[in-house]
């Protein structure tokens, strides 16, 4: 990939000069390990947002099926799962 732009920020000394240290620590320029630390940023908040519309989704689906009457009370679904669970505990 071409390295085009440059990017400039301000930050604190002290978090400048351990960043550096850790990156030669490392043996690895801090151009490379800044890059790395965006990679995985922009991937992070990508999946986030994925996630969080992969939710919405869902949640719009239960709403609907509820609407359209195809819901069942809690209560029925609590009782059929304890039932399941009496009848798996009694088989063991």
């Amino acid at each position: 990939m071409s390295k085009e732009a440059v990017f400039t920020m301000k930050l604190e000394a002290e978090l400048r000069e351990a960043f550096l240290a850790e990156a030669e620590a490392a043996q690895r320029p801090a151009s490379q390990v800044v890059r790395e630390l965006m990679r995985e940023f922009v991937k992070r908040q990508r999946e986030t947002r994925e996630y969080d519309e992969f939710l919405r989704r869902k949640v719009a689906a239960g709403r609907a099926s509820m609407h359209a009457g195809l819901g069942r009370p809690d209560e029925e679904v609590e009782a059929e799962f304890a039932a399941r669970r009496a009848q798996v505990a009694s088989q063991t």
